[in-house]
């Protein structure tokens, strides 16, 4: 049964995040709010707290949940060969609604799932979820709702949902939007948009214009039908030529 924390005071919010932060320090789950929409999160370390994830929503290893940092700085360390074009929207856009499909670093000790050498990273703007990843280092965390049912956009909807599988809840309130961030494949010479969410295309290219580069659509669509979505990223199920599984 899950303990439910309350942010609206700063003696409220410091319980919830440390309640949180130890939470996954002993390998269990919790929920969080994000920029999106709330999100269940894991120890992207703990091998069998991710697999308590996947299990506690009923997915597979091959939906791999996507991981969120709290600095821009901690994407070196999880990714490899990171192409210019990705730095400049890291710049622009983080923290914020936009996930990254990237190559990672072989030498990373954890088990995601079925990632095929490619992570999905993004640093979200919402303070107590940062001040969360500040004390836990990168968690595992995908929409805190069972699959195929609507995402959580407040912490009654995830307690309904996975209250049983959860250690910590941490409320603070509706989700500030209910669209899901826009997922840039980067893993290429010229990045590809898989999915178009909070930011657009438009305002993408108009950052790396001015470099000479610019994102492609091409594929996208196909791959989105064929995609489940999670708002907290962007969607679930493979994207062929992607080599990763779920976009948070």
């Amino acid at each position: 049964m899950s303990e439910r924390y309350p942010t609206g005071t700063d003696e409220e919010r410091e319980a919830a995040v440390e309640a949180a932060t130890l939470a996954v320090r002993r390998g269990e789950l919790v929920v969080l709010p994000t920029d999106t929409v709330y999100g269940i999160g894991a120890d992207a370390f703990d091998p069998a707290a991710v697999r308590a994830l996947l299990a506690a929503k009923g997915r597979g290893r091959d939906m791999p949940p996507p991981v969120l940092i709290s600095a821009a700085t901690t994407l070196d360390a999880l990714a490899t060969a990171l192409p210019g074009y990705a730095r400049a929207l890291v710049e622009e856009f983080w923290p914020g609604p936009l996930t990254l499909v990237c190559r990672q670093q072989t030498s990373l000790q954890w088990d995601l799932g079925e990632t095929r050498g490619t992570v999905a990273v993004r640093m979200p703007d919402h303070p107590v979820a940062l001040e969360v990843l500040e004390r836990t280092g990168p968690l595992a965390v995908s929409s805190a709702n069972l699959s195929g049912s609507p995402a959580a956009t407040s912490a009654d909807d995830a307690e309904r949902m996975l209250g049983e599988s959860v250690a910590v809840i941490v409320d603070d309130g509706p989700s500030p939007r209910r669209d899901a961030s826009t997922i840039v494949d980067v893993t290429g010479a010229q990045g590809r948009v898989l999915r178009e969410g909070a930011l657009p295309l438009e305002a993408l290219n108009a950052v790396l214009e001015p470099l000479g580069a610019t994102l492609t659509e091409e594929g996208a669509e196909e791959e989105a039908e064929e995609a489940e979505v999670d708002p907290v990223h962007g969607a679930d199920a493979p994207a062929e030529g992607t080599d990763h599984p779920e976009r948070a």
